[in-house]
């Protein structure tokens, strides 16, 4: 499992989905759900689970979520089943997610792969909210205090990753795990088996 997170507006997503466009790989995207409508061009169950706070808080209460908050009002989670299932099929299981859900994730799943996505400068965050086009001023200004808040918890990932350009970061990321695959500790069992003639 891959957590790809950081503060609203580095452009996770955006970095994801050309992370996805590199070929041969064997990535499936943990679909998050949340209480929000839809932005311009979101498809139900392929960038979001759109469900209402009933049936959110439903979930809450069945330990439905691999990880959940309330941010601006609307809550925001990971549905635990799908990203087991995929597991157990052997995907490598990409979870994009913001920064207080990642380390609800880190205490209950240490061996994931933690990515922390940031910006090349505070005016560049700050931009790329404005042009969203989605948020009310009052939304951004309360985006950018908690963005500033969240990049003092980098030191609790694996990785920073500086999404400059997106297609250079998801080629940081698709090195890392990469790399992640021959680390000992992952591959050593493995190795074992070879070794034993079982492989």
């Amino acid at each position: 499992m891959v957590i790809i997170s950081g503060p609203s507006g580095v452009g996770k997503g955006t970095i994801r989905k050309a992370l996805f466009g590199i070929p041969d790989n064997n990535f499936c995207y943990s679909v998050s759900m949340t209480t929000r409508k839809p932005r311009a061009g979101e498809i139900d169950g392929v960038d979001y689970f759109f469900v209402s706070r009933e049936e959110f808080e439903k979930r809450i209460r069945k330990n439905g979520f691999l990880e959940y908050a309330e941010f601006v009002g609307e809550y925001y989670g990971t549905p635990i089943d799908y990203i087991e299932t995929m597991m157990e099929k052997g995907k490598e299981v990409i979870v994009e997610i913001e920064v207080e859900g990642a380390l609800q994730v880190r205490e209950k799943n240490p061996e994931a792969v933690f990515i922390f996505i940031v910006p090349p400068s505070r005016n560049d965050l700050i931009e790329r909210l404005k042009n969203r086009g989605t948020d009310t001023t009052e939304t951004i200004k309360k985006r950018i205090e908690k963005a500033e808040r969240e990049f003092h918890l980098a030191y609790k990932y694996d990785y920073i990753v500086v999404n400059d350009e997106v297609f250079n970061a998801a080629d940081r990321i698709y090195a890392i795990i990469r790399a992640e695959h021959a680390k000992t500790e992952r591959s050593i069992h493995k190795y074992y088996k070879l070794l034993e003639g079982k492989e």
